[in-house]
């Protein structure tokens, strides 16, 4: 099953060369904010320089330092996601934003590794993405590097605000948005591909993130997440995982056959869903240094390939990619 998304119509967003001074963060940033659309309606949304309107329910978005806010509701309505989002406000903002640059060799070896496992079912890359509960823009850097123009999307401003910084900081075609996973200010079908990356886990009903994500893709969806394990629970009585967050929010690891039905209810075909095992603290430690070490790099790394080739399939991580069945014919 082929994924192709180069096929459809892409003058809304045409090709961006960041490196061209006519092709800037101001440039591409207009161009990305016609995919936005009001997420109480989803209306058509018309942009000023501090607020955004929507023209077909009148609800008015506050933009701040060019970053729209397109949440519905008040601040304080949703306990849960207030408490993630003033978590990660606070987040160190030097690290955020740039890892995983200036890590230890291994650190950013696990990453790229997993950001390559989470796409490898695709056989083509997206022109346009979304990158939801994307933090500090991370993902959407990754997903940039194949040359897809990407809205990342957080429910942190202070989270939002760096992955903006990262964008201006690295050259990329990058527009940050303040939004709620289950409420996306997108249209249906608007982007190529709709991606997470450990991010469901941290919402109190994943499967309702998993249901905007479908419908926000016009191609492809790609889920990595913790998945339910005996090597995650190995994980967390050793110390390595947690059952909860450090913000506080319980960490809702999700079972393959839950996400694979429900992409399969909602038009998608699975094209890879696979676990595998990889373990790394959120911010690099000593053992990470050592491990990083030149000389032993490659037993360091034929060791963990070793690992997955042969047991795989009980790990902890799980990446599941499937595309439209309209578009996979």
């Amino acid at each position: 099953m082929p994924y192709e998304c180069r096929t459809h119509n892409q003058s809304l967003v045409p090709s961006i060369d960041t490196k061209d001074p006519d092709s800037g963060p101001e440039t591409f940033d207009a161009r990305l904010r016609l995919l936005l659309v009001c997420p109480a309606c989803r209306g058509e949304l018309d942009w000023g320089d501090d607020e955004a309107r929507c023209t077909a329910c009148g609800a008015t978005y506050e933009v701040a330092d060019g970053i729209p806010l397109l949440r519905i509701g008040a601040a304080g309505d949703d306990e849960h996601k207030e408490q993630q989002a003033a978590f990660f406000d606070d987040a160190d903002p030097e690290f955020e934003t740039t890892r995983p640059h200036g890590t230890p060799w291994l650190y950013r070896w696990l990453l790229d590794e997993k950001f390559r496992r989470s796409l490898d079912g695709l056989t083509d890359v997206p022109t346009t993405a979304v990158a939801i509960c994307g933090g500090s823009g991370m993902d959407a850097e990754f997903l940039a590097h194949t040359g897809a123009v990407v809205i990342s999307t957080d429910v942190s401003v202070g989270a939002a605000r760096r992955a903006r910084e990262r964008a201006v900081r690295y050259g990329l075609a990058i527009l940050s948005v303040v939004a709620d996973a289950e409420a996306l200010p997108l249209a249906d079908a608007s982007v190529d591909l709709a991606y997470v990356h450990d991010g469901l886990h941290h919402l109190e009903a994943p499967l309702a993130g998993l249901g905007e994500l479908t419908r926000v893709a016009r191609h492809a969806v790609s889920v990595n997440e913790p998945a339910r394990a005996a090597a995650t629970q190995l994980a967390v009585r050793v110390g390595l995982s947690t059952e909860t967050e450090e913000a506080g929010n319980r960490v809702e690891r999700i079972e393959p056959a839950a996400i694979v039905s429900a992409l399969e209810r909602n038009g998608f075909s699975v094209v890879r869903c696979e676990r595998y095992a990889m373990v790394y603290r959120h911010e690099p430690g000593r053992a990470a240094r050592l491990l990083s070490s030149r000389p032993i790099r490659p037993v360091v790394r034929f060791a963990i390939e070793g690992f997955n080739a042969l047991l795989g399939g009980i790990g902890n991580k799980l990446t599941v990619q499937a595309v439209r069945r309209s578009a996979a014919s």
